[in-house]
């Protein structure tokens, strides 16, 4: 018997992804806060317009993209040769690996970093570094120290996930000016629509910084899968070489295009998100439970251990609410808990409530 082809190296050392949970066995009424989703959906102009779109489900989709990055450009006044689409902004991270590292080359990012960048560095046949941060925040000054020769891009997600803290502009721009010649920055926006800063004017001005969002968020699209990078052009000529041809859907075309220009519905969502957040971040420090500002659609709440947030998660689970447990993020002592509606924090902080009573 012949034997099955042997991967690349590196293949084999990646951990499996694990999504958000959105099930619990023997519970019906089920409140889902482990993957940061909009709780208000998407938006009824992009429903509307996926609705239109699926009746040409049977032809090909374009390949430029021109009218999503058209929108683009527009909301955010970028230059739409500079701008590229991806299955998710997951399929922009895996592009910027697979095209600009290999063996031998290292991809930084930080301790709590998105379990994506690991993954597509040694997809890539590159070695992850991880560099240490400080109070659960980007440290500047230690990823610098980490650069090496070998290293060929730094990610790191402004706002940060699992963590939710920020990272200023005037820190981003030092990181920025502090790599050396042909390393690339790469800020991970996928929270960027909640936070005060998002990267894009830096990226405008240097040929070194490379911007990444998504659609899964802010815009309630995650189950469309569509993300955008911006950056310079010589950048975004070398990832549309090894980009598929039909990567994204007409379906999800439509939808995202209309998800962008609605934007009093951003407005709305935005607004609320931001209520809804202090309301949750008070709640639980008022329970006695350390607890960040954040500045994305999600809280970080730590515990006084391990066993203490294993045990609060499984008594919310009980309850029908589900949240993130990061354990792979090296967080094993706090819980990420979306920020849902306004009855969602009310029901999310009663179950951690009886939980403390108990």
């Amino acid at each position: 018997m012949t034997s099955a082809p042997q991967p690349q190296p590196g293949i084999m050392e990646i951990e499996l992804y694990q999504g958000g949970a959105s099930k619990v066995a023997g519970v019906e009424d089920v409140l889902k806060l482990s993957s940061n989703e909009n709780p208000h959906g998407a938006s009824p102009a992009a429903m509307e317009a996926a609705r239109d779109a699926a009746g040409a489900m049977h032809l090909y989709p374009s390949t430029d993209h021109a009218g999503l990055r058209a929108a683009i450009a527009e909301i955010h006044d970028l230059d739409p040769e500079r701008i590229i689409c991806g299955a998710g902004s997951d399929e922009i991270i895996h592009m910027l690996c697979q095209a600009f590292v290999g063996p031998g080359d290292e991809v930084l990012h930080t301790e709590h970093g998105f379990l994506m960048y690991p993954i597509s560095a040694r997809a890539a046949g590159a070695t992850p570094i991880a560099a240490p941060e400080t109070d659960r925040t980007v440290d500047v000054e230690a990823l610098l120290a980490a650069v090496t020769d070998a290293t060929r891009l730094v990610f790191i997600a402004n706002p940060a996930n699992p963590t939710g803290t920020l990272l200023g502009g005037q820190a981003v721009t030092r990181l920025a000016d502090g790599l050396p010649e042909g390393c690339l920055l790469v800020l991970d926006g996928a929270y960027a629509e909640f936070a005060e800063e998002d990267g894009l004017g830096l990226a405008q001005r240097r040929d070194n910084v490379f911007v990444t969002r998504t659609f899964s968020k802010m815009y309630g699209l995650g189950g469309m899968r569509v993300g955008w990078g911006f950056g310079a052009r010589a950048v975004i000529d070398v990832l549309n070489r090894i980009r598929g041809p039909f990567n994204l859907s007409n379906v999800a075309l439509a939808a995202a295009e209309a998800a962008m220009r609605d934007r009093a519905f951003v407005d709305a969502c935005r607004a609320d998100n931001a209520a809804q957040r202090g309301r949750l971040v008070a709640g639980l420090r008022d329970l006695g439970l350390g607890c960040d500002e954040s500045h994305a659609n999600f809280v970080l709440a730590r515990f006084a251990d391990r066993d203490a947030a294993e045990a609060c998660d499984a008594a919310l689970k009980a309850s029908g609410v589900i949240v993130r447990h990061p354990v792979g993020y090296g967080l094993g002592d706090c819980l990420r808990i979306t920020v849902g509606d306004a009855a969602g924090v009310d029901r999310v902080l009663d179950g951690i409530a009886a939980w403390v009573a108990r």
